[in-house]
């Protein structure tokens, strides 16, 4: 926080923000990893070892590469720094392969990419309306914006501590939300392209994609090109494309919902009532997440970042829109009071139990119902919002 204060005086906050949350990465590099670590050393070593030809067929692990050919072509980049390190993590036949460099190199990898996330945050930050900013840098949209994306426990645990590269890819998606707010159309499309040929997951936002660059690139031929609120006449948010993305996104319990939190965080600094859906969303997201985590010495570290997050989360958009109506009505705040309770009966309680035996799965049925509750509501709301909400006026300025 000193660091952080020294920083804010002069102007270097978001650097300052950057560095913290890649210095918290690092000491997170010897926690629990996933079979998903043995998954991308494997297609390291398929994309390093055999001919192009080979790399959808290799078959000697049961992690077989299945992802689109931009990020084989990622693996294979990587494979080739990954040789420094250690040359026998990229043996087709060396099987859950480990080593301490290994590891090392793995881990480094997914800090590293991350660049390209923060930058794009950093683009993004540079889109959002500064009207509400208050005196103090702390209240101010760009900073609660640049620590809800940047500091992300979703993307902590995931990617640091589960083990995937879901920054990477977030930076490309919103390097590409940032480009269409900039009216730079073109950048925007190629670079989701780009994100498609990476990870296939993201098709299902493609139809948003179309539609906003239909009606806001591609019928203004002659004619001024649309504010970014004008994406649908109905529309009522201020947030361009942003609308009609996450309505495409009705439910996905764990990666669906980590690309849909994060796109919401942009609504969430531009209006109260997309703050509140914000807070429901990534609360009960996050905490579906637990169950990723099963180790005894990762759960006071999840417990203690998602706790941190969420305090601050709801704490620092309270502060921003504190001269609107409360963000939570009386249900919303009993139902997220209720992770707490059930987070000491999974963890604390259940073991002890004689049920732990005959009913080892009910930790992660209750998790499972419970978090699907709130986000599903949460989707509710959201299109309530969308249906409901008056739209922004066509003279008001950007």
């Amino acid at each position: 926080m000193a660091a952080l204060g020294i920083a804010t005086s002069g102007g270097h906050w978001f650097s300052a923000l950057a560095l913290g949350v890649t210095l918290l990465k690092c000491l997170l590099i010897p926690t629990y990893h996933s079979t998903d670590f043995e998954v991308h050393r494997n297609w390291l070593a398929i994309t390093h070892s055999l001919p192009v030809s080979q790399w959808y067929y290799e078959e000697t692990s049961e992690w077989t590469l299945d992802y689109p050919p931009f990020f084989a072509w990622f693996e294979y980049a990587l494979s080739h720094v990954a040789k420094y390190f250690d040359q026998e993590m990229l043996n087709v036949h060396n099987l859950n392969y480990a080593s301490s460099k290994t590891l090392l190199f793995q881990r480094f990898s997914v800090i590293f990419t991350d660049i390209l996330f923060v930058y794009a945050v950093h683009e993004c930050c540079k889109c959002i309306d500064g009207k509400k900013a208050g005196k103090e840098l702390t209240e101010k949209p760009k900073f609660i914006l640049s620590v809800l994306l940047l500091w992300n426990f979703g993307l902590l645990i995931v990617d640091h501590i589960h083990f995937q590269y879901n920054g990477f890819l977030m930076g490309l998606m919103l390097l590409s939300i940032a480009r269409l707010f900039q009216k730079r159309h073109m950048e925007g499309a190629l670079l989701f392209a780009v994100l498609l040929h990476f990870k296939h997951i993201y098709l299902y936002i493609a139809p948003a994609y179309g539609i906003y660059l239909l009606r806001s690139y591609c019928f203004t031929a002659n004619k001024p090109e649309p504010a970014a609120s004008s994406l649908f006449p109905t529309l009522p948010f201020q947030a361009g494309p942003l609308p009609c993305i996450l309505g495409s996104k009705l439910l996905g319990f764990v990666q669906c919902f980590g690309q849909s939190a994060v796109c919401h965080r942009l609504l969430s600094v531009e209006k109260a009532g997309d703050a509140s859906i914000f807070l429901i969303l990534t609360t009960t997201g996050h905490y579906s997440l637990f169950p990723l985590l099963f180790t005894a010495p990762e759960l006071p570290i999840k417990i203690l970042l998602m706790l941190l997050f969420s305090i601050y989360s709801i704490s620092s958009l309270k502060t921003l829109f504190r001269k609107e109506k409360p963000l939570f009505n009386w249900m919303e705040t009993f139902y997220l009071l209720g992770l707490g309770p059930l987070e000491v009966f999974c963890e604390f309680v259940f073991p002890f139990t004689s049920w732990k035996l005959k009913y080892s799965f009910l930790p992660l049925l209750l998790t499972s119902a419970y978090c699907a509750v709130g986000i599903t509501y949460a989707w509710f709301k959201l299109y309530v919002s969308v249906l409901t909400d008056p739209p922004v006026s066509k003279t008001k300025k950007q």
